[in-house]
């Protein structure tokens, strides 16, 4: 080993104890992942910063055996944001930095600088089974899924972290829009997604929009094309996915075929148990007519016509409570229900953040989430996380 692989290896442990962890694999993929956006002194400087974002001088004050002077600090950092490696945000006229965790975050800052070589890599690490339960085993779960607008009615009472109009409104902005990471990688290994030809889904604001901006990547956009952007992606069919927050940061616009998220919730037996959703899709058994439409529509594969021009069903397993089959049915058979206990999100990420840390898994707590992955795929027969 030598002191290039020591420096990544300290940067994936600094990593593995922030809010939400980087856990070591045998493959040892996490660390080319680090070598595919770090040189050495990055990965060096970047095992002081944080979660909690800090401002110039208090990093200078960790590092300064490092660097010769705040002014070459600030050079780093910023050569470290332009690759994806870390967040940043203006906030008082002061710059302040921090960690970014790899997933939402470091894989989809690297939009514009996606290589055949880091897919690859990426792909391995987030296979393996460590990665699996440090990302599920989260005392909250970092995305959440909202309704479309279309399947939301006046006695939903929809609170406005569950309402997309009410997130854009509520956010001061900046607005961002940017690729689909998942599509483009997905482009690259040559499938097309199924639901859009559109390529700018993904809508960051406020200090996500700011690290994306200050990354050089994205572009800048107005809140009515935010506004628009967004009610086409619902028209496409796509998963309003947002940070689990009430202060939106994103809004991921996500696709069964393309999706690394959906990816994974379709190879679990009891995804719902995962997801931060308040509401299901139930269907009238006497309206429905079997045509099978919201089977197609529904990127969550929770729902199922059984027997032809029978009435549909809702696999509550599974549903995350888009709203697409709502909004997609030609008989008006399906209906959005609000589950009995409504979830609030945290205010902002910094206190999601601050919940995740607070609550992290040690190695009994992973022992137990196995134990619930193995029992749920023999109750539900649903071996698919298997393969």
């Amino acid at each position: 080993m030598n002191l290039h692989d020591q420096v990544y290896i300290k940067l994936q442990r600094h990593l593995d104890r922030q809010a939400v962890g980087f856990p070591a694999t045998r493959s040892g993929a996490e660390l080319k992942i680090l070598r595919h956006i770090f040189t050495p002194r990055e990965a060096e400087i970047a095992t002081f910063l944080s979660y909690k974002l800090a401002p110039l001088d208090v990093i200078y004050d960790r590092v300064r055996h490092l660097v010769a002077s705040p002014e070459e600090l600030e050079q780093v950092l910023a050569g470290i944001l332009k690759k994806g490696g870390i967040e940043a945000k203006r906030e008082n006229g002061q710059m302040l930095y921090g960690n970014a965790p790899l997933v939402v975050g470091m894989y989809e800052l690297q939009i514009e600088r996606l290589t055949p070589a880091f897919v690859r890599d990426f792909k391995q690490y987030t296979a393996d089974k460590n990665f699996g339960l440090e990302f599920l085993g989260t005392a909250l779960p970092q995305m959440r899924t909202i309704p479309v607008a279309k399947s939301i009615r006046p006695q939903h009472r929809a609170s406005t972290f569950d309402e997309v109009s009410a997130l854009l409104e509520k956010s001061d902005g900046p607005f961002v829009i940017l690729d689909c990471i998942c599509r483009k990688k997905m482009r690259m290994e040559g499938q097309d997604c199924l639901m859009t030809e559109r390529r700018e889904t993904c809508l960051g604001m406020g200090s996500i929009a700011e690290t994306v901006l200050m990354s050089g990547i994205g572009r800048k956009i107005a809140r009515a094309e935010a506004e628009a952007i967004i009610a086409a992606n619902q028209n496409d069919g796509l998963i309003l996915q947002p940070s689990n927050t009430a202060q939106t940061d994103f809004i991921c616009s996500c696709c069964g075929c393309c999706c690394g998220i959906l990816h994974m919730h379709h190879s679990l037996p009891r995804p719902v148990d995962f997801w931060a959703a308040n509401y299901f899709a139930r269907v009238d058994r006497a309206a429905c007519n079997g045509c099978a439409i919201c089977t197609r529509r529904c990127q969550a594969r929770a729902m199922a016509v059984p027997d032809k021009k029978k009435p549909a069903r809702v696999d509550l397993n599974r549903c995350l409570g888009c709203g697409h089959c709502i909004a997609a049915c030609p008989q008006e058979a399906i209906t959005l229900e609000k589950k009995p206990a409504e979830v609030k999100p945290p205010e902002t990420r910094e206190a999601l953040y601050d919940i995740l840390k607070t609550r992290r898994q040690g190695s009994w707590g992973k022992a137990k989430l196995t134990g619930k992955l193995v029992l749920d795929m023999i109750r539900t027969g649903n071996t698919d996380l298997l393969k």
